[in-house]
């Protein structure tokens, strides 16, 4: 999640579990910081920027090496009798992190150092006030007012609202799964995911031999969008899907990506972060010379790809359940 959730969240763990014993002001400044600390990863440079996005979320975001960690933090807050509840506290505090995190598509590696796997719900979007308004809300009387409970209320909410983005993920899924069956198209990987803001409106990508299809289902839809094919090279892929920067972001991406040539360039992309025409992770792993032969980059070279903001007025008339195309166009890099 983005940092002022986590933030929000930690504090909000703090104040719940250390509140009464420390002062509110104290376990909420303490839970802000180490409800960030995991995410401080993003300062490390693996070397190059396809390393520095499949390792975020690694070992800092491990449930053991967290686990192991929160008994010296627990140790530095409460040397003066309260090492148990502080260690407990950060404990909550680093789990909920990861908790959260592992609720996005993007991948959290919790298993380290036993797997590597980046375990991943895709439940939440990266941003979603819905999710992040109670905790700042709660936090709010905690702070002003000294109403602790309000602070309870709003994890309670935000932990309701987690929930409901489960229930609406598998209800997305079975109206994806009834308009691709309907449509005869037979997915070999299939990703449902909210699209940004929201949990009421999906993106839908379906992965074929050739391709992938892309759409978005509403929960509010009386009338559904049909699904937009885009094609894929399968010989490209064949050809360079052993090369080690393809191949980490195949794994990485659980197979949801694209390798393709633009201007003399070979780009593999995650689709599951944006949508067609834009994605967030673009990355260059070789280029052509001027006789055409293809030479492998030592550093790949990132790039995003935006929206112009014509694309928040149709979400919102998607989100409502108007059967409309996506009418924008990608900002050029």
């Amino acid at each position: 999640m983005d940092s002022v959730s986590q933030m929000a969240l930690g504090a909000a763990v703090g104040v719940a579990a250390m509140g009464r014993r420390s002062g509110v002001g104290k376990a909420a400044l303490a839970g802000a910081f180490f409800g960030t600390l995991p995410d401080l990863d993003v300062i490390i440079d693996y070397g190059d920027p396809i390393s520095n996005m499949t390792k975020h979320r690694g070992a800092s975001h491990a449930l053991l090496y967290l686990t192991l960690c929160a008994p010296l933090f627990g140790w530095l807050l409460g040397r003066r009798g309260g090492w148990l509840p502080w260690t407990l506290a950060i404990w909550l505090i680093f789990m909920t992190h990861v908790l959260i995190d592992f609720m996005t598509v993007y991948g959290t590696q919790l298993g380290q150092p036993f797997t590597d796997y980046p375990f991943g719900a895709g439940s939440v979007f990266i941003i979603d006030p819905l999710y992040t308004l109670p905790l700042l809300v709660g936090l709010w009387f905690a702070l002003r007012r000294h109403r602790l409970r309000a602070n309870q209320l709003g994890l309670l909410l935000s932990t309701v609202y987690l929930g409901w983005s489960l229930v609406a993920q598998g209800m997305a899924e079975h109206r994806a799964g009834a308009l691709l069956a309907e449509q005869g198209i037979r997915a070999e990987r299939l990703l449902v995911t909210p699209a940004p803001l929201n949990t009421v409106l999906w993106r839908v990508l379906a992965m074929t031999e050739n391709g992938y299809w892309e759409g978005h289902v509403s929960l509010l839809d009386d009338e559904p969008t049909p699904f937009v094919f885009q094609p894929t090279d399968a010989a490209l892929l064949s050809e360079w899907q052993h090369q080690p920067y393809v191949a980490r972001m195949i794994w990485f991406t659980k197979g949801f990506f694209r390798l393709s040539e633009r201007h003399n360039e070979l780009v593999i992309t995650d689709l599951r972060m944006g949508q067609e025409p834009g994605y967030v992770f673009n990355f260059t792993v070789a280029e052509q010379d001027s006789s055409g032969r293809w030479q492998t980059l030592s550093q790949p070279r990132q790039f995003s790809e935006g929206h112009s903001r014509t694309q928040f007025a149709w979400l919102w008339r998607r989100t409502l359940g108007q059967p409309i195309m996506p009418s924008f166009s990608a900002v050029s890099r």
